[in-house]
């Protein structure tokens, strides 16, 4: 893992809960807090840490300001609030992407383009995203404007490319509202083809400003080999993906099911879904836009099956709705990816009364110095 290092932003930042405390620790009490919430279920085996938890953050986001000196940086909202923070060496983020950063602040000040003014809603540069492919190095830089009209972008453009050849997109992104939201939802491509590509579980994935992915690619590897061990795979199960997000775990699963269904709600994660298995060419996955619980109730109703639920719920975790879903269907296997343990174990009690148990629960640690841990939890029919 390495010597640990010193975060000199810490205490005026906040986004990082555990800076100063050693690795070993941090995992030792993500562990403790799993086992107070869960162990009542089952057995909970011990953390899988990362080998380097150190530059993890494939997607970098840096806000435009100016200090008092009218010396343009980048840096993040201190948490809570929207002061901005100027960071340079960011110990979670990409290293390459920090000094895209850096570069991008100095052009800005010597092109004399304004940053944004949320006060005011005055200037042109408001954040700059960055996403790096972990697998095969691509990087795509987002410049989120508050006006699609640049001044001299072209020049810009060229100077940011000969600092870093290493770029293979840039895209100008517009965000003319006022909003907590980072993008807008007009994107114009300046270089390259304004998405780029990278491998996980040996699929390859495109990503674009908006798509969703997961932003530490390496134990993200770690959780959905977990996660697909447990499923139990072996060539003819049918398996839903409920909360499929763009298919990553689905897709990675379809080698060894006989069918795959992916759900999800989100419009345009299902799009990028369906461009996703088209670039694998995997032929038995199909992705349905709606909601997962409904849909499972609907197809139990037309006396289908499913063996396998694969499920990955947001922060606040599933529903009774889903659950019940989840009876009625009846799959032997339920695999749980949760990214909180509180509403885990809520849930958790609730399958218990709809007569599944777990047998084995799983932390992830996939955000060092941080309090988040993932946990995969696999869950069987009782037998009555």
């Amino acid at each position: 893992m390495g010597k640990n290092q010193t975060c000199i932003y810490a205490k005026k930042c906040g986004g990082c809960d555990y800076q100063g405390v050693k690795y070993e620790k941090q995992l030792a009490m993500k562990q403790k807090t799993v086992e107070m919430l869960l162990s009542d279920n089952c057995r909970v085996d011990n953390i899988i840490g990362a080998q380097n938890p150190y530059h993890y953050r494939n997607k970098v986001h840096g806000v435009f300001g100016r200090d008092k000196k009218g010396t343009v940086f980048t840096g993040i909202y201190q948490q809570g609030t929207h002061n901005i923070i100027p960071v340079e060496n960011c110990l979670i983020e990409n290293e390459t992407a920090s000094q895209i950063l850096r570069t991008l602040s100095k052009l800005v000040q010597s092109f004399q383009l304004k940053v944004y003014d949320e006060d005011r809603r005055t200037g042109l540069f408001r954040h700059a995203l960055i996403r790096v492919g972990h697998a095969t190095g691509q990087i795509l830089v987002v410049l989120v404007l508050s006006d699609p009209v640049f001044p001299s972008k072209n020049n810009f453009i060229s100077a940011l490319l000969q600092t870093h050849p290493e770029i293979t997109s840039i895209v100008l992104n517009v965000n003319q509202k006022r909003t907590n939201m980072i993008l807008g939802d007009k994107n114009i491509v300046l270089y390259g083809k304004g998405y780029i590509e990278d491998r996980l579980c040996g699929l390859t994935f495109r990503i674009s400003p908006q798509s969703f992915y997961q932003v530490n690619s390496r134990q993200t590897e770690v959780l959905y080999q977990k996660a697909l061990e447990f499923a139990g795979l072996t060539g003819t199960q049918r398996v839903i993906d409920a909360y499929c997000g763009i298919g990553t775990i689905g897709m990675a699963a379809a080698a060894r099911a006989g069918e795959v269904i992916g759900v999800e709600l989100n419009k345009a994660a299902v799009d990028d879904a369906r461009v996703n298995a088209k670039l694998n060419g995997i032929k038995n996955i199909r992705f349905v836009n709606g909601d997962a619980g409904k849909f499972m109730v609907k197809i139990a109703g037309a006396h289908e099956n499913a063996d396998v639920v694969l499920m990955d719920p947001p922060r606040g975790g599933s529903t009774e709705e889903f659950m019940e879903a989840v009876r009625i269907l009846a799959p032997q296997r339920v695999v749980y990816i949760s990214c909180n343990p509180v509403t885990l174990a809520r849930d958790l009690k609730v399958f218990s009364k709809k007569g599944y148990r777990a047998e084995r629960i799983v932390p992830v640690d996939m955000f060092a110095f941080t309090e988040h841990v993932e946990c995969v939890v696999l869950l069987t029919k009782k037998r009555r």
